[in-house]
Parts: C-alpha cells; structure tokens; sequence
C-alpha cells in the first residue's frame, strides 16, 4: 500500500495553521512536493472548494478533507497530527488527526475501494488511538498499511451491508412482537470518496445498537452494487444520507423515509434510525416519491433475460420522454403560430420555411406574415432540434441501463449512426444494446492498475463505440432501415378496419393493467415512434393520440360512475379517489383508477378494457394525431381534430362507466372473507394427518 502514503506525506506533532484552509494548503503542497500533484495551488483550491461545502470534520476529533483534482497523478493520502487542533466542522468540536485524500479524475475502481476502507477506519476509537499514539511517520504509514491491506481482494467497500445478531444489546423496536423493523437506505456525497461510507458505517452501527435490520447502499465513486429489489421490497422505511440525487429513487417509491445530509448520517446516525423506525409505523410519515424503476439491470445480474430486457428497453424510453415531450410540444406550437406550411419547402428554398425564416428575417426584420409567424418558425426549429436528440438519447440511455455510465457515450453515438443509416428507433433499440453490453464487459476486463484510471473515459467509450456504431454501420444499419421503412409503408397504409383494429388493440394493451408492463409496452411504442411523424406520415401520431386518449379512460370513468351514475355503488374512500380522478384521467394518469381495480379488479378491468378499445377505435378511425406523448387534455394544441379525440375519449369513458356500474349492479361479488369461511369450513373435517392437494 505504500504508493497511497509514504513517510514524506505524514507530518507529526506540527502547526500548520489556524483553520482548515492553512492545514488543507499545507498537506496540498506536501502531496505535490512528493511529485503526486503538478499543482498544490490546483490541489488546494479544490479542496477547499469541497470543504465549503460539508465540512469534512467527524466526531473524534477527526477531519478528512478530500477533493478529485485534475493536477493529481495518483491517488494519495497525506497526514497530519496538529499540536494544535483548527476547526473542520465537526459537532463536537475541532480536530487534530488530519487526513487528505487526494484523487485524480477517473480514478480506478480499487483504489476508491481502498480509500472507502480507510475513509471508515477513521471513525473507530481503536484505529485513532493507534494514530495519536504512534510514533514516528514510518509507525503512521504501517497502520495504513494493516488497515487497508487485502481491501480491493475483499472489495468490503462496495456495498454497506450488515445485519445484527439476533438478540443484541439496546433498544429494539418491535420485539415485544418479535419484529425487526428492516430499513434500507443509501449514503452519497458529492465526491463518494470518504463520508459517503463512513455514514453508511456509522448508520448501520447504529441501527444494530438499536436492535433493527439496516442494509445499505453506497453510491460512491468506486463499484456500486444495488440493494436486491427483494430487500427493498420487504424494508419498512428507507434512509437517505445523501448530499446529490439517489440513483434510481423510483425503487424506493412509496416507502417511509427519512432524509438528511450525508454529514448528518455521520454526525447523528442513532437519530436518523429511531426517526426511520418510527416513520417505519407512522402512516403519516414523509414517503418516497416517484415511480418504480429499476437501474443497471446487467450489472445486478439477478433477473432473467427477458426481464432485463425490458427493463433496459423501459430505462431507455423513459430518458427520452423528455426530449419527446418538449421537442413535440414545441413543434406543436410552432404548427399553432405558423400552420402546417412551416414544415414544408416551398418557394425555391432549399431547407422549410422554418430554416429560411430564421436565415433571413429577424425581430427586428420580421417576415412578411409578421410576428407570430417568425415565433412559430423558431419554437418548431427548437423542437426539431430536440426530436432530433430522440433516437440517440434511446440508444445511449439502453446502454446505460446495462452498463451505467461507461454506457452512455458509446450509446448515443450507435444512435446517431442508427440516424445517420434510417434505421430509426429499431436502429436506436439495437445500437443501444450493443453498446450496453460492449461497455459492460470491456469494463469487466482485468486490466493492468496504471490502465484502470483510463477505462471509463477513454477505452471503454472507445472499444464500445468501435464495436457497436461499426456494426451498425457496416452490417445492421442498412436491414434495419429497410426493416424500417416496411413499418412505416404498413403503417402508413392502414385504413378503414386496419386503423381501427390497431386502435382497439391498443386500447386494451392500455387498460389492461393501468400502468404495468402491458400499458408500457404499447405506450413506449407510441413514444418511439413518435420522431418518425410528419406532415405526410401522421401514423406515427394517429397511434400516439391513440394510445393516450385510452389511457385516459380508466380515471375518467371510475370517476363518472363513482360521482355521478352510481355513488351508492361504491364507498366513500372511493367516491373521494372518484374526484381526484376527474383531474387525474384529464391529465393521462391512467394510474388514478388503480385504487378502484385494487378493490374490484374483477369488474374494474374488463370495463375499463371495453372503454379503450372503443376510445382507440374511435381516435384511429378519425385520423386523431398527438405530437405530445403526455398531458391529455392539457396539451390540447399538439392534437390533430380535438373534437373527434374528445369525443372517442367521452365514448370510452361512458362505456367504461355504464358496463361497470352495469356489472355491481347485476353481477354479484362473493362477500369478502366467503372463500377463507368455506375453508376453514372445508379444514375442519379434512383428517389434518394427511396432506392435502389442492
């Protein structure tokens, strides 16, 4: 371990300074005197930058400021025993064991590991004892050595998980009933070098004084390894000790959580897990928001194929709605201010009429149809431009959905050759896969240590790049565009019972389950097929006007025949969801009825399917477009022939409302509770020595 510290960067018994930043500017230039930093100033700067921040102080007496740098050449620990201790910010008081950590950008994966390790040993009384006591450099630098050494074989640092021994000492929530409360959580810091784990540590140490199951999730610089969905699943409330974004919060969705900076999780780890314990039984605790969603599906190599594949084809549609959205919406209000004509080429030009208003008028020359027209050229340029990013963003958000970040770059270049080659969204799905799984096991390679630090930055978006735009490119480019032009020729050619048969398909894909995977299957169809819309190929944006207007049904009609046609029929909880869901089916929130197929799914769903195929029959039939892949009613100036797409939706709704109401009414439910009464009717004269099978 001795290229992380040798004797020359550890300095005993010394002042340097009054405050964090001397000590920082000193150990800066004693890492750049060891030739580790090409600046000390550079160094410094960043450091102290870091230490504005959160400050780096722990309890103990203990400071790590730590700071990536572009002037660091290796990663390094420089060390400090002050004879006099200066202020880090830590809550109980000022430190005098000072350790800087200093990185360069794109440091390998082992080392952040190694560092991690020590970043942890810091917080416990036995190491720092050892360092207070020691007594040369050379006895610093032998403690390092001990502590870390076998770090990166173990790779202990990749993910904080540790469950306490039944019985342990202290408070135990829940154990006059014999239940542990199970909390999850994830620790993240700006730099994910040192108090992302050491909070993660801290937090779990705490939770088993408590006598609670605690996993955590360290999302720092080194290898994230995510929590199995099977412990997030059955957590009662999550933690977040973090300072950026936790990565994939949809996974947590819905749980009870308890959230502070990730100093706070160093400072006052026993306060954060009683709050989450007791958030874990408070139905008015504070929840995780969002929808669940999973991340890098190959890396946790836990599901099956055809479940990742999903879910990386999910990830990559989910990114891109964005860029759908906006670039669409944009497009849409240009057609609004300008009309139809601003798309087209006319007149000589050799680019739209949007292109040659914006070449050759300004604000303050504006063109002969005056100035919502030059406004309308603009937003439909803006948005093109955004449409323009669909496919790439596609492929590059597949890729990291296999591959995490490595994933990204060589993603979105296979999408701009899938453009490049007309190969389209199904050029996007391929490339992006390709480049997923190129980054992926280019990154597994076992490379050589000085090769590590290039791996993300340079190999990998380089040899992935290579392999999948190549075949793209050179093999699979021009079959998939001809692949492509097939769909878009049928597509284009539907009509009459064609049109209205792939509505009313859709329609029930929609319904089916309100949001779960056979909803999304025909949603992100409709999203990924909406860059190939125009003015002369609508079909693209007949299938999305489709696709939305039955996903607005299931709320509008729970909401109809919960307030209006049967109120008798259903309870007050449900009467009230019934007015949420007024405004929820408005905005395309198909997820507003599931609180009525929860209850009823029997009577739920099948009405709501009939709805959304009439609605899908109806929108499709009446060439209805959308050029927004959200919003209903809202976005009403991206929809092609409003009436008609308002009157399939209103036709589905009524449908979907009476058939319900129809169905409480004439077909009985089995009593709740009837089928375990006959049971346990049934178990009572079964000879319960022989089992039985059923």
């Amino acid at each position: 371990m001795s290229t992380l510290i040798n004797t020359k960067l550890v300095g005993l018994d010394e002042n340097l300074g009054e405050t964090s930043s001397d000590v920082i500017r000193a150990l800066a230039a004693r890492v750049a005197a060891d030739g580790r930093a090409g600046s000390a100033e550079s160094l410094a700067d960043d450091a102290i930058k870091r230490e504005a921040s959160v400050g780096t102080g722990v309890p103990g007496g203990i400071a790590i400021p730590h700071a990536r740098s572009s002037s660091v050449s290796e990663p390094t620990l420089a060390m400090s025993r002050l004879a006099r201790k200066v202020p880090f910010g830590a809550p109980d008081g000022d430190a005098d064991i000072v350790f800087m950590i200093a990185v360069p950008e794109g440091a390998d994966a082992d080392h952040m590991t190694v560092l991690s390790t020590l970043a942890r040993a810091l917080i416990r009384d036995d190491f720092t004892a050892a360092l207070r006591a020691a007594a040369t450099p050379a006895d610093v630098v032998a403690l390092v050595d001990a502590e870390v050494g076998g770090e990166v074989d173990a790779a202990r640092g990749v993910t904080g998980t540790i469950a306490p021994a039944a019985g342990s000492a202290g408070q135990n929530s829940g154990s006059d009933s014999g239940h542990r409360v199970k909390l999850v959580g994830v620790t993240a810091c700006p730099t994910g070098i040192a108090h992302t784990y050491m909070a993660a540590d801290a937090l779990v140490a705490a939770a088993k004084r408590l006598g609670a199951d605690l996993q955590i999730e360290t999302q720092g610089s080194g290898r994230v390894t995510p929590l199995d969905p099977a412990v997030i699943e059955a957590a009662d409330a999550v933690i977040f000790a973090v300072d950026v974004d936790v990565r994939d919060r949809g996974r947590f969705a819905g749980k009870p959580l308890v959230q502070g900076p990730v100093k706070r999780g160093v400072d006052e780890p026993t306060a954060m897990v009683e709050e989450a314990i007791a958030a874990s039984t408070d139905p008015r605790a504070a929840r995780v928001t969002g929808s669940v969603a999973s991340g890098p599906a190959m890396a946790q190599g836990r599901r099956g194929f055809g479940s990742s594949l999903k879910t990386w084809l999910l990830t990559g549609v989910s990114y891109m709605i964005p860029f759908v959205a906006g670039g669409g919406l944009l497009i849409a209000l240009g057609f609004l201010l300008s009309g139809f004509g601003i798309a087209l080429t006319a007149d000589g030009h050799t680019v739209n009429n949007a292109v040659y208003a914006l070449q050759n008028y300004s604000l303050a020359n504006l063109p002969p149809e005056g100035l919502w027209y030059y406004l309308g050229a603009a937003a439909f340029q803006i948005g093109g431009a955004s449409m323009g990013f669909l496919v790439a963003a596609l492929a590059g958000y597949i890729a990291y959905a296999i591959a995490d970040r490595p994933g990204i770059a060589p993603g979105f270049v296979a999408g701009a050759i899938a453009v490049f080659m007309n190969a389209g969204f199904l050029g996007g799905l391929v490339g992006g896969l390709l480049a997923g799984a190129a980054a992926y096991y280019i990154g597994k390679l076992d490379v050589p240590r000085f090769v590590r630090g290039l791996m993300p930055v340079v190999i990998i978006p380089l040899f992935a790049s290579i392999f999948a735009s190549g075949l793209m490119l050179l093999f699979l480019g021009g079959p998939i565009a001809s692949l492509m032009k097939a769909l878009t020729d049928f597509l284009n050619g539907l009509s009459g019972s064609g049109a209205i048969l792939l509505g009313v398909i859709l329609g029930l894909m929609m319904c089916f389950d309100l949001g779960g995977p056979v909803n999304k299957v025909a949603y992100a169809f409709a999203v990924a097929g909406l860059s190939a819309g125009s003015v002369d190929n609508p079909a693209p944006w007949m299938i999305m006007a489709a696709v939305m207007g039955a996903g607005m049904v299931p709320p509008l009609a729970m909401a109809l025949a919960s307030t209006v046609l049967y109120r008798k029929g259903f309870s007050q909880v449900e009467r009230t969801n019934g007015g949420a869901a007024w405004l929820l089916g408005a905005s395309f929130i198909s997820e507003g009825a599931i609180p009525f197929a929860a209850a009823d799914p029997l009577r739920v769903i099948p009405a709501s399917m009939v709805g959304g195929a009439v609605t899908g029959a109806i929108s499709m039939a009446a060439g209805v477009t959308s050029q927004a892949p959200h919003g209903g009613f809202f976005v009403f100036f991206a929809i092609g022939n409003l009436l008609m797409w308002t009157v399939a939706i209103l036709s589905g709704t009524v449908v979907t409302a009476v058939v319900l109401v129809a169905l409480k009414r004439f077909v009985r439910r089995r009593p709740v509770g009837a089928d375990e009464k006959e049971a346990a009717s049934a178990a009572a004269v079964v000879d319960q020595r022989e089992p039985v099978a059923v």
